[in-house]
């Protein structure tokens, strides 16, 4: 009768087991690891700092800035003076824009008068006029020598008889003729002449009358009277040759225009046949290619004369390298204009300006070693000016690394292998690449492949749980 309660014991007894064997499933859990947990728990923490390593490389400090490839000489055409009553008109415009010009070739005509390119340096400020000297006379000269017109016996800088010819056959040469330095159609030579001729004849109607004089009494008059005829006679003779030395041909300063070197170009063209005549009716460049950039003010001090520079055709990809001739001391002048009127020279950043005073910089000018092929001229392009270089390889680390502390020392901070940070006073030196050159003050604290602080590390986001 008892045999039924064995049922309810079994059930109690399995009950009693299976909880016994979960609590020991339990305990095994928290004391038996796993070959990767035991791994993963003998790993370091995770760092809370970003750290570079220490190299040895060698960095180049640049510049960068836009620049424009343009002549070493730029010369605005001054119009000649119209001749006679009326505007100033443009007759003749034989070249374009980039064309190639020689020494003594008609440029541009004005109300039929010649505007001629010669070879000089001196920029022409006054009309040249016979009996003139000075250098500019002197220049002239070797200009209409080179052409084959000597000045004869007249001597270097001074507008004698000789160089009335030259400029006489040069005009000739254009197929013009010259200006004429006394516009009077001759006259005052001609009056000049006259009064020779009469001063001539009183001083031989006195000779005469001296020679004839039979009356003692007459022959003290006479004698002062033939003194006076000669004293006349000299005085027009010597107005005379003035009044000849005055006329001749002249060379009006609009009439011509000098570039230092050849073959000349033609740079720009802002008129054509029929056109009233501008300010600056034409531009000529002359002169080897060069580029030419403005520096901001913080950009000045790094740059100066012989530093290397790149200057990089972007259309092409071409570049070639140049030196840097010269960094001007004052910043270019304020300008008013329209965008993209950049002025001679320059470019870059400012022709995206708006209108308005513009802040232009220094002017940076960067020769080649070889000719600029003449096609670059007024094209844009990047210059990149080796500010500074390190001499050889060099102990380098990232910018970010190096610290200013408020004691004034410069220092970074190195981690050691056990995970200590140890802080290292460096001098700075060259910077470049996103990287700056270190020296440590206490030699041995700092060698390629030490690791760095550059930051710290953004906390880990914890994962959410699904």
């Amino acid at each position: 009768m008892r045999r039924p309660l064995a049922a309810p014991l079994l059930l109690a007894a399995l009950v009693v087991g299976a909880v016994f064997l979960t609590g020991a499933g339990v305990v095994a859990g928290t004391l038996i690891t796993s070959p990767a947990q035991l791994a993963a728990n003998a790993a370091p923490p995770p760092p809370d700092v970003l750290t570079a390593p220490v190299e040895h490389r060698v960095l180049h400090e640049t510049v960068v800035l836009r620049g424009t490839v343009v002549a070493g000489q730029t010369v605005r055409v001054a119009p000649p003076a119209p001749g006679g009553e009326g505007a100033s008109v443009v007759t003749k415009v034989p070249f374009a824009a980039g064309a190639t010009l020689r020494p003594g070739q008609v440029v541009l005509e004005v109300s039929g008068r010649p505007v001629v390119v010669l070879k000089g340096r001196l920029p022409v400020y006054r009309d040249l006029r016979p009996g003139a000297t000075g250098d500019d006379v002197a220049q002239l000269q070797d200009a209409l020598a080179a052409l084959g017109h000597d000045r004869g016996d007249d001597p270097r800088g001074t507008f004698g008889a000789g160089t009335k010819d030259a400029v006489t056959d040069f005009y000739a040469a254009a197929g013009y003729a010259p200006r004429p330095a006394v516009a009077d159609d001759g006259a005052a030579v001609d009056g000049a002449r006259a009064a020779v001729t009469a001063a001539e004849r009183a001083a031989e109607d006195t000779r005469d009358a001296l020679l004839d004089n039979r009356d003692a009494t007459r022959t003290k008059d006479l004698r002062k009277a033939r003194g006076r005829a000669a004293a006349d006679l000299a005085d027009a003779r010597t107005a005379l040759a003035r009044a000849r030395a005055a006329a001749g041909p002249m060379v009006p300063a609009g009439e011509i225009v000098f570039v230092e070197r050849f073959p000349a170009r033609v740079a720009s063209v802002g008129v054509v046949p029929g056109s009233p005549v501008t300010a600056s009716p034409m531009t000529l460049s002359s002169g080897r290619l060069v580029a030419q950039g403005h520096l901001h003010d913080h950009q000045k001090g790094m740059v100066r004369p012989g530093q290397k520079v790149r200057i990089l055709d972007e259309e092409t990809g071409d570049e070639v390298t140049a030196d840097v001739v010269t960094v001007a001391d004052r910043a270019t002048p304020r300008r008013t204009g329209p965008p993209g009127d950049a002025g001679t020279g320059g470019g870059g950043d400012d022709a995206e300006q708006p209108p308005g005073d513009v802040p232009v910089g220094y002017l940076l000018t960067a020769a080649p070693g070889e000719d600029l092929p003449p096609g670059l001229a007024g094209r844009e392009v990047r210059l990149t000016v080796e500010a500074a270089s390190t001499d050889g390889e060099a102990l380098v680390v990232p910018v970010t690394a190096v610290s200013a502390g408020a004691d004034g020392r410069t220092v970074v901070t190195a981690v050691r292998a056990d995970a200590r940070q140890d802080r290292v006073e460096v001098r700075t030196g060259t910077l470049g690449d996103g990287y700056v050159e270190v020296v440590p003050l206490a030699p041995g604290r700092l060698a390629a492949g030490d690791e760095v602080v550059t930051g710290v590390a953004a906390p880990a986001v914890p994962r959410e749980t699904p």
